[in-house]
């Protein structure tokens, strides 16, 4: 798959590899994809497909739920295999109508290597969904389906046994494992230069900040994903709580969507600052 609109590097730009620098072109505009967006996901989500995968482009929203994300792609733009936990009925788009397939794993896609271009990847990302106890679980409505399969509820929120001697992941790890997962298959069924958009945010668990969507890139990049692209989406209302005695971190009013690139590159998001 080529990449599409934009090339990796800008314009007049040396590139690795010895190659000689890109001749600049086209024409002064301000009609541009910016890294922020105040507002709803779905709109973004059409301006990263629009940026970064060709059209008719084969891609697999592997968490589809009702496709809230694909509310602003045209129908027709690319061949959309969607699939979820548990398949919604009711909410999805007419024109997606009995094609959702519906007891998928993100963790396990029933996908041939190498035979897609882009997943989209878009699993729960609240540690309150991966309690052991039901009780005290987090997550309902669209969410409800997540909490019986990807919960602590199973042996370690994966539906995989334990090995001897390990330990189940749990509140925030257990997020991260899922991610994991997921990714893991990702790029098993990715083509080299597919593209893989995750959407995530950071959460504070147990009172300590944990930096999700940094947690993932580093993750990815040592499957040998290149981290292509990263945009922030702002909710435009404010949130509150019910009971506050101290605030002890910023409340979160922003969410990620990190863009991978199956291409392995000599450049690391993660550094070292140790003296050697």
């Amino acid at each position: 798959m080529r990449d599409s609109q934009h090339g990796l590097f800008d314009d007049d730009q040396e590139q690795p590899g010895g190659i000689g620098k890109r001749v600049a072109g086209g024409e002064p505009t301000t009609n541009l994809v910016f890294s922020v967006h105040v507002g709803n996901n779905s709109e973004l989500f059409a301006q990263i497909l629009d940026l970064h995968v060709p059209k008719g482009a084969t891609v697999a929203d592997v968490t589809y739920g009702q496709g809230a994300f694909w509310r602003d792609v045209e129908p027709d733009a690319y061949r959309l295999l969607a699939s979820d936990i548990d398949a919604k009925t009711e909410g999805i788009p007419a024109h997606m109508a009995g094609k959702v397939r519906t007891g998928v794993d993100c963790r396990k896609l029933p996908y041939e290597d190498e035979s897609l271009d882009c997943l989209v990847l878009d699993p729960p990302y609240m540690e309150g969904l991966f309690r052991k106890s039901e009780d005290h679980m987090a997550g309902s409505g669209t969410h409800a389906s997540f909490r019986k399969a990807y919960s602590n509820g199973k042996a370690n929120g994966s539906g995989e046994a334990i090995k001897e001697g390990e330990t189940a992941p749990k509140w925030h790890d257990a997020v991260v494992d899922l991610y994991a997962r997921a990714s893991r298959d990702a790029y098993r069924v990715l083509k080299p230069n597919g593209v893989f958009i995750v959407k995530c945010q950071d959460e504070v668990s147990a009172n300590r900040q944990r930096l999700t969507h940094v947690e993932i890139i580093t993750g990815c990049e040592s499957l040998g994903f290149y981290t292509k692209d990263l945009f922030v989406v702002v909710r435009s209302n404010k949130a509150g709580v019910s009971r506050l005695k101290k605030q002890e971190h910023a409340r979160k009013n922003h969410s990620y969507f990190v863009v991978f690139l199956k291409r392995k590159f000599k450049i690391s998001s993660s550094v070292s600052f140790r003296q050697p």
